[in-house]
């Protein structure tokens, strides 16, 4: 039998790209994240994202990766990799066949990692540390697993069904954002929300952040094709484009409606672009991802400030208004703009109107089985130990009350 030969080519860019999806939690969501917190919760946020990089991935290493990318049922995987049994030097997988799945495992362990480091978007400054990593176990296991299982897996429910998802924009945002959400109804508003302003401590964390979000983003999309190829070529220029157009949107429509571009908002703009052409990167053209960045931009924008105000939950750092609402315009509007000649599968308006119900019906069961998953997981969790830290605790700062530290001046 013939050696197995790996493209060194193909290999030497997925372990770039995984490197650099790693780099978008540690340090960027970390930072990003940091830099909207008041000053007496600025560790314990960088904190959460490390500490579920560090958990996830030991997760993913006992269970996680086999019950997503292994054949088994239309919902789930099977436990063929459990303790990552039978991976040696010449493994493969057949997603993957043309570099070892050493590196496509890892590759897809940095998806888990950001996909749970991006809810606590949703939970920041309230839950317990205790709390979180409970939450984050588990439902890295009972929901992001059995989603990209059914979205990427093979013989996955929605896989099957002819669902496009690129990079993530229904396992990973939308997935990330309703958690996000549901955890920020089931534990309620932050003590102060609505009475006083909640002001971030260092909007030049959060510059960094979203800096390292949007290169790393290249690793994420464009490594997405699994090779060093056109169509990462193709996923790279989309995912610029729309980065850049769904800045650009936010700043415009924010300095006619407020007065003032601020720094947030055009940090916040771009990853609501770099979310939704998540889905769509390896699926459109330029002006594809042109007028999906643009739509995000404007609507995440609208989705963050006025819908959350009107409605009055208290989604921290907008888990679900950048993250939820960008992943579901990216998926929607992948059925629309998809080239077939780019990734084999025409959209709406290429005649393939049927593109845009099954990216509807996948965005439909992934919110469903998120929410109602997440719910219980978190019901469960607070009857168990309690969910949120007490008033005084809130009061006082995550930072000292979970942490025992603090940053001094």
């Amino acid at each position: 039998m013939a050696p197995i030969r790996f493209s060194a080519g193909d290999t030497a860019w997925m372990l770039t790209s995984t490197a650099l999806v790693l780099l978008m939690t540690i340090p960027g969501v970390a930072l990003f994240y940091a830099g909207m917190v008041r000053k007496k919760n600025v560790l314990a946020t960088a904190a959460q994202s490390f500490a579920i990089t560090a958990l996830v991935s030991l997760l993913w290493v006992v269970a996680g990766y086999s019950l997503a990318f292994t054949q088994g049922a239309p919902i789930i995987g099977g436990a063929s990799r459990f303790l990552l049994h039978g991976l040696g030097l010449t493994s493969v997988n057949p997603l993957a066949p043309t570099i070892p799945e050493s590196v496509y495992m890892t590759f897809q362990m940095t998806f888990a990692i950001i996909s749970a480091a991006l809810i606590t978007g949703g939970l920041a400054e309230r839950m317990k540390f205790s709390a979180l990593l409970w939450f984050t176990g588990l439902w890295s296991l009972f929901v992001y697993a059995p989603i990209a299982h059914m979205v990427w897996g093979p013989g996955g429910w929605l896989n099957n069904d002819g669902i496009l998802d690129y990079a993530g924009g229904t396992v990973v945002h939308i997935n990330a954002g309703i958690a996000g959400l549901v955890a920020a109804l089931v534990m309620g508003r932050r003590v102060g929300y609505g009475q006083h302003a909640i002001h971030p401590n260092n909007l030049a964390y959060t510059l960094i952040g979203a800096s390292l979000l949007w290169v790393g983003w290249f690793g994420f999309n464009a490594g997405s094709a699994l090779a060093a190829n056109d169509r990462a070529g193709m996923a790279m220029a989309a995912t610029q484009i729309a980065a850049a157009a769904a800045a650009m949107a936010w700043l415009m429509v924010e300095w006619r409606l407020r007065g003032k571009p601020t720094v947030l908002g055009m940090t916040s703009g771009a990853v609501a672009g770099l979310v939704a052409i998540t889905p769509a990167a390896g699926f459109v053209d330029p002006m594809g991802a042109l007028i999906i960045g643009i739509v995000a931009g404007a609507t995440c924008f609208w989705s963050s400030i006025y819908l959350k105000n009107h409605l009055g939950y208290d989604d921290s750092l907008d888990a679900f208004g950048v993250h939820a609402m960008g992943g579901i315009i990216g998926a929607l509007l992948t059925g629309v703009f998809a080239v077939k000649a780019i990734g084999g599968t025409a959209g709406a308006l290429e005649g393939h109107l049927a593109q845009l119900w099954i990216q509807a019906k996948g965005v439909g069961i992934t919110v469903v089985y998120d929410a109602v998953v997440s719910y219980v997981l978190l019901k469960g969790i607070d009857y168990a130990i309690g969910l949120r830290v007490t008033e005084d605790e809130e009061r006082e700062g995550l930072d000292i009350t979970q942490h025992g530290e603090q940053v001094y001046e």
